[in-house]
């Protein structure tokens, strides 16, 4: 129950956040600010939805520390989709035809701040860290990264490739960055960098979603596995292996640090019994 309390409170702030943006028409700063507040208001709604249902402090979420783990994963995430797009670049995928709109970006930042917060709430925050207590850290992340790539479908242009990129590349490597720090702010920043960068920056389809009118404009073309086709960047091979690459990175620093929680072990009456016995 406290993942369903967990998740439709964190729906509902999402729900009527992107009501607000799609209801501004495009407006520049309305957006920018409806989508920080949607962000801020999700995060205050997470917390105390986990204070009422499990009794703790969401340390997951505290503060200190925050600015530096967020400013960490937004380097990470603009860094990584900036090595994806100079490769396909490199084999002349991509190239820039002139000039984005400052306003763009102004509108950009806003709700892609509001979508990295609220799907990290949802997908890593409540399914990832829930999951995770019944079938262990390796089974959360595939189950929690096969959900994420499929939620994906409903994007346009949408493809089974698509949505095993998004799993691979996002979905495990945003819960392995959770796994590694237990924190959600350097998924937050890394899902916030990488989108940004995409839309924001190089001004290219996101999720299938069209192209963006970020600080460039720009234009992919060749074949869809290296470009990604109408879907984006994000369903290029480039995209997967250094999502891949990022996954084990961040797992193996889990398994360091002893992040790394175990399948758990169901009782049967045989080890009742037993315990019992002791």
């Amino acid at each position: 129950m406290r993942l369903l309390k967990q998740l439709v409170v964190v729906a509902a702030v999402a729900l009527a956040g992107s009501l607000g943006v799609g209801a501004v028409g495009g407006n520049t700063w309305l957006t920018l600010v409806l989508g920080v507040a949607t962000a801020v208001l999700a995060l205050l709604a997470y917390a105390w939805v986990v204070r009422r249902t499990e009794r703790r402090a969401p340390a997951e979420v505290a503060m200190e520390g925050a600015g530096a783990a967020l400013g960490r994963g937004v380097l990470i995430g603009v860094g990584m989709f900036a090595a994806v797009i100079a490769n396909i670049a490199f084999l002349g995928g991509y190239r820039v035809t002139g000039w984005g709109s400052m306003t763009g970006v102004v509108a950009l930042f806003g709700f892609m701040a509001a979508a990295a917060v609220t799907e990290e709430l949802l997908f890593r925050g409540v399914l990832f860290r829930i999951v995770e207590e019944r079938i262990g850290t390796w089974g959360a992340l595939a189950l929690t990264g096969l959900l994420f790539g499929l939620s994906h479908l409903l994007n346009p242009h949408a493809s089974l490739w698509g949505a095993f990129a998004i799993a691979v590349e996002a979905g495990g490597m945003l819960a392995a960055a959770y796994a590694a720090t237990r924190s959600l702010w350097v998924p937050i920043g890394l899902h916030f960098g990488w989108n940004f960068a995409e839309a924001g920056i190089f001004g290219t389809d996101v999720s299938g979603n069209g192209a963006s009118h970020g600080l460039l404009d720009g234009a992919v073309s060749g074949p869809a596995l290296f470009s990604g086709g109408e879907f984006g960047p994000e369903a290029s091979l480039y995209a997967v292996l250094a999502g891949a690459v990022l996954t084990v990175v961040f797992m193996r620093l889990a398994r360091r640090r002893g992040h790394v929680m175990p399948r758990r072990r169901h009782t049967t009456g045989a080890d009742a019994a037993a315990k019992l016995t002791r």
